[in-house]
């Protein structure tokens, strides 16, 4: 069977990543999550001191950028069975969905510098094909040639509840617990959407040939046969 490219795009906290990992799962190819690229760049900016409260140091984090002391990869986790992200050789798979990282990723992922490099990573990595990318440009500026490409969305708040009962579940303490206040979730998402759609360089839009999936209201197993069946329909035709 013909091998493709598969791109699923859309906005934050709507089960793209999940529904990708599934797909790739089922049909036996290689899963990469491109939003957990740009949340790894996040995490070195703010751990090197280049993301205080006040902003990014932009200058600082090209500077690093350029010295190619940003390493992305990903390694299959026998145990999930799903893949982790690695920077520079540390897992940080858990640190990179923690609040701290979501509020700060979209304007690390706006910037031109930070979406050249991982867009070059992210198209060398599909060179093979038999890939599924998930992200917010995958269909439109990584892989305009893409032979499926879904664009997934669902309301705010829908989103929100997701994204705040995920983070309940990885809270490993009482103090995280309390932390977590599903209006600063909420907030959140809608920050993320306003910049990810006004950005100057690829901003996320749905791409003209895109199938759309509105999951406000499915179920998990109700996505996976979804994109399964309309999967089996592409490649039937290749």
């Amino acid at each position: 069977m013909k091998k493709i490219i598969i791109a699923i795009d859309g906005h934050s906290s709507c089960g793209k990543s999940t529904m990708a990992k599934q797909l790739a799962k089922d049909i036996g190819y290689v899963y990469v999550d491109t939003g957990a690229m740009y949340r790894a760049v996040t995490l070195y900016a703010m751990r090197n001191g280049m993301y205080p409260d006040a902003g990014i140091q932009e200058e600082e984090l090209k500077a690093a950028v350029e010295a190619g002391k940003i390493q992305i990869s990903f390694k299959f986790n026998a145990e999930t069975g799903r893949p982790d992200t690695y920077l520079n050789g540390e897992k940080v798979e858990d640190e990179i969905r923690q609040m701290e990282v979501s509020n700060r990723v979209s304007p690390v992922a706006a910037l031109p510098f930070v979406r050249a490099l991982l867009t070059q990573q992210q198209q060398e990595m599909g060179k093979e094909k038999g890939i599924v990318m998930d992200g917010r440009d995958i269909g439109t500026a990584v892989f305009p040639q893409a032979e499926m490409k879904v664009f997934v969305t669902a309301s705010a708040r829908v989103r929100a509840q997701r994204r705040f009962d995920e983070l309940m579940g990885k809270a490993k303490t009482q103090e995280e617990l309390a932390a977590l206040n599903y209006e600063e979730v909420l907030k959140n998402v809608e920050e993320r959407d306003y910049i990810d759609s006004h950005r100057e360089v690829a901003p996320l839009r749905q791409a003209e040939d895109a199938l759309v999936l509105d999951n406000s209201d499915m179920t998990r197993e109700e996505q996976s046969a979804w994109l399964l069946a309309k999967y089996q329909e592409i490649v039937a035709k290749c």
